[in-house]
């Protein structure tokens, strides 16, 4: 019996416990599974570029400013991102157009008995049908987005031209080390040897995990913060995101050094195009004007701090904000970043490990966020857009599925 897209992708998401929805238990703990995996494969890793990104805070922005300045170059690029908002495609893309649907179909029907038998998580099947698709289609370059830590990810079996570490912040610390020293050794598992390496906002902590894992790897360390080139605008809105386009342009040098043609002119257009051309969705997005909507995915400490700061940057009469998350932050630290005057508007985003919106609002008010409780994210939504007034602001967020239901 084949399967439709539908009945594909619902499969798909079924394959053992994903952390997207159960959180820890699914992390894996080695990368012998994607090893056997893209061996099986015929390992299409082998036959493109690449430029491997992780970091906690930051790398999706920078993979798809990468992303758009090698298209503006007129590179045919690949892109590996997660997790979704919308559409499951929008985590395989090239030139900015997703996967079509019927290879994802053809993809998983082609190899579900082996995928059956070795139980292959999502995340492994969705790095080994990107890494397939690439190949397939004859990228020249991908860019590759970490999708949790490094050493252990599943997208840690390329040798790329340049890996990029973003930031580091505190965040999925059931799997990936309580301090930032800890988290900065998952982080640096991407860097390998003699590969270059673009840090970007680091704390010293971090850097000195780094600077022993490049000295170890015998690999040239760039830092964002010693670029000293031209600063360019860029189309993503958010003051957070000059340091992704300090980073970006640090790599892009970088690439430029290994004899890959890129322009001055190209890097200009490729920040100012990167909606355009990438499709990137939820990075201080404004939904509409009249009352003025803005949505952002920034989900844990370090991305709030920075959006909290932007906020506090925009005018208007009152503030109200749609707020959900997964029931595994640690809300001691991220509920007082948020403002105490606003208008509050809990619910429970819509996926298993949501927190309960009875509970989320317990603790806010112990933070002294007043507001009301909603059965759904669309519900608290609607009556926000209802008690706003033309120059109130309303702001969704705290969690990549709070915005996925409302774009």
């Amino acid at each position: 019996m084949s399967m439709n897209y539908r009945e594909t992708l619902q499969w798909m998401f079924a394959q053992l416990p994903i952390y997207q929805r159960q959180g820890a238990k699914a992390y894996k703990i080695d990368l012998s599974n994607t090893t056997k995996l893209a061996k099986y494969l015929g390992n299409p890793e082998r036959n493109f570029k690449s430029v491997h990104i992780g970091g906690t805070n930051g790398k999706g922005s920078t993979s798809h400013l990468i992303s758009s300045i090698m298209q503006e170059a007129g590179y045919k690029v690949g892109l590996y991102t997660s997790p979704h908002l919308k559409d499951f495609r929008e985590r395989i893309r090239i030139n900015g157009k997703k996967i079509k649907k019927k290879y994802v179909k053809q993809f998983i029907a082609a190899h579900k008995p082996f995928f059956e038998k070795e139980q292959c998580s999502f995340f492994e099947m969705t790095v080994g049908m990107a890494f397939r698709y690439f190949a397939d289609e004859s990228v020249d370059i991908a860019i590759i987005e970490v999708g949790l830590g490094g050493r252990l990810d599943s997208t840690n079996i390329i040798t790329p031209e340049v890996a990029v570490i973003t930031n580091i912040g505190l965040d999925h610390t059931q799997f990936l080390g309580t301090t930032i020293t800890e988290i900065a050794g998952e982080k640096a598992g991407i860097i390998k040897n003699d590969i270059p390496v673009v840090i970007g906002n680091s704390k010293e902590d971090a850097e000195k995990v780094f600077l022993a894992k490049a000295k170890e790897t015998k690999s040239e360390m760039f830092f964002a913060k010693s670029y000293t080139g031209k600063l360019y605008p860029t189309a993503l809105k958010g003051n957070y995101q000059k340091e992704n386009v300090k980073t970006t342009l640090q790599t892009i040098s970088v690439l430029q050094n290994k004899g890959w043609n890129i322009t001055d002119t190209q890097v200009q257009n490729g920040l100012l195009n990167v909606i355009v051309n990438t499709k990137l969705l939820g990075r201080w997005q404004v939904i509409q004007e009249h009352p003025k909507v803005i949505c952002d995915t920034g989900h844990n400490e370090d991305g709030l701090r920075w959006i909290m700061k932007q906020l506090e940057e925009e005018k208007y009469k009152r503030l109200h904000i749609v707020l959900g998350v997964v029931n595994d932050k640690k809300l001691d630290e991220i509920l007082p970043l948020f403002p105490q005057g606003a208008q509050y508007y809990f619910a429970k985003p819509s996926i298993p490990r949501g927190l309960d919106a009875i509970k989320l609002k317990e603790e806010a008010t112990f933070f002294n966020l007043t507001g009301k409780k909603f059965k759904s994210i669309k519900k608290a939504y609607k009556a926000a857009l209802q008690s706003a007034t033309d120059g109130d602001l309303i702001f969704v967020g705290g969690s990549t599925f709070v915005v996925a239901e409302i774009i």
